[in-house]
């Protein structure tokens, strides 16, 4: 029987052109033998603007909801996720050749390992990129140091949530992604740190597509009182797993 890697993806409508660009990066991974990959599509609505951009692929599943976030549509996602590993895409993103397999065969060979990041660049708008900053050295991530790195730097995590691979039985565990509605994935992030170690690959495994449209372009992205909230909920969670003293794989 053949293992599965599953990507998942929250779509909207002013995000589902770049869809093509998502599964033109997928159809460029080269996974180990005895591997296939299964991407999961959710919409975060019920139009019908982004039907019409969803791949013809028989690797890809496609749903609707009522609207909640992307972390509501990623999280409902999982119903589909028949696999081990869950790799997150957002639809606007691109991996880059490779990264499957570099996060299959980091988790693979540590099963104290409970998820996976990469490098990530920014790709703008003319096909340019740019470095996102403060990269940690490569190799494990120690339990809590997400966290720490975070406090002390203004909120902004040392690995990018974008690039997560991890674990589905972890990811289930701890409920998916937070109920917010933005900073979702840093708190999913800071969650699997504060009970599990990860992995960071140095070589460039997403390209994270900048754009007006992004919703972490938009004005209540920011707003300042918003994002106090949601980066106490985010760090009192944290702080709340790494006190309960149950660690992953085997709770000690």
């Amino acid at each position: 029987m053949r293992r599965r890697i599953i990507i998942v993806t929250a779509v909207h409508a002013p995000s589902a052109p770049y869809l093509p660009d998502a599964h033109a990066s997928l159809r460029q991974q080269e996974l180990p033998d005895g591997w296939d990959w299964q991407w999961v599509i959710q919409e975060d609505g019920t139009g019908a603007e982004v039907a019409p951009y969803v791949p013809d692929d028989p690797r890809v599943s496609f749903r609707q909801g009522r609207p909640g976030g992307p972390g509501v549509a990623r999280t409902i996602a999982l119903a589909r996720a028949e696999g081990e590993y869950v790799k997150v895409l957002d639809a606007d993103d691109q991996l880059t050749p490779g990264v499957l397999a570099r996060d299959l065969a980091a988790l693979e060979a540590d099963p104290g390992l409970g998820w996976a990041t990469s490098r990530v660049l920014d790709l703008l708008p003319d096909g340019s990129t740019v470095e996102f900053p403060g990269d940690p050295a490569p190799g494990a991530v120690e339990r809590g140091a997400v966290l720490d790195f975070w406090k002390a730097h203004d909120y902004r995590a040392p690995v990018h949530p974008a690039s997560l691979c991890v674990r589905r039985d972890l990811l289930l565990a701890l409920g998916g992604w937070m109920a917010l509605p933005a900073s979702e994935d840093t708190g999913l992030l800071l969650a699997l740190n504060a009970v599990s170690r990860g992995w960071f690959s140095s070589e460039v495994g997403l390209l994270y597509r900048k754009w007006p449209g992004q919703v972490t372009g938009q004005a209540s992205h920011t707003d300042a009182g918003e994002r106090d909230a949601r980066m106490a909920v985010v760090e009192a969670r944290a702080r709340q797993l790494a006190g309960l003293d149950w660690r992953y794989p085997d709770g000690r």
